[in-house]
Order: structure tokens, then sequence, then C-alpha cells
């Protein structure tokens, strides 16, 4: 075999290597039990409002803090604290994609992508302050 040949296929090999480290960050859409389970790693974590338990929002005392329930696919509730103001229209969102990480029982999400119900209204996207 070729000297070429050898460098060629290491070459392909260290590529192969690097295409697949790469696909290995990417995060999938996970349950609260789930994300749990790593307590501090991030998560996407699919769920709906659960307009019953109520939200909290007060820009008078930290209007960097929103808290909210939702229930994920499982159907497990779970408190959801979102650092940033209320999203507009969370109420009316079908579906919503959390990212963040559980911590001490609590969902912390830094991002908020909410499926809104009209065919004409595009997805909206929250983003929240680093905790």
């Amino acid at each position: 075999m070729k000297k070429s040949h050898i460098v060629l296929l290491v070459l392909v090999a260290v590529a192969v290597c690097v295409i697949v480290s790469m696909f290995g960050d990417f995060s999938t859409y996970e349950t609260f039990a789930s994300a749990s389970r790593q307590q501090g790693k991030v998560y996407h974590v699919i769920g709906t409002l659960e307009k019953d338990k109520g939200m909290s929002y007060n820009p008078h005392v930290d209007p960097n803090h929103f808290y909210f329930y939702a229930k994920d696919k499982s159907g497990n509730v779970d408190r959801v604290i979102f650092n940033g103001e209320t999203p507009t229209d969370i109420e009316k969102s079908e579906q919503i994609v959390m990212k963040g990480y559980v911590q001490n029982g609590e969902f912390h999400c830094s991002q908020i992508q909410m499926k809104c119900p009209s065919k004409y209204k595009k997805d909206m996207i929250a983003e929240g302050k680093p905790s």
C-alpha cells in the first residue's frame, strides 16, 4: 500500500471521529424526570402550560424572575423558573419547548419557544438572562 493511501485513510478516520463527536453534543427532547437524573446538564423539554397551577411575575420585586408550571409529554408537572419577563402570549401557546436544566427539583429555563395555535403566527422565542 502506498503512503498516500495510508495518509488518506487516516484523514478519513479523523474526519469521521470529528463528525461523530459533534453529533454527540446535540441535545434531544427529554422529560422532566430524565432531565433530573443529571442535574445541571442542559436539556430541551417539550410540554404544555399548566394554567390551573398559576404563574408568577412581579416586575417590581424582580423583573428577571418568572415562574410557571408545565406538563411534559409523560404527564409529569414541574415548576419552571425563567430568568426573564413573561413571554408574550404564553397563555395562548399550544406547546412550549423549554431549554434549561434541573436544579433542586425545579427546571431552570434559559429559553422558551412557544408553538402558537395560529398557522399565520410564527413560533415565538423568549430568551432569558443567564443565571
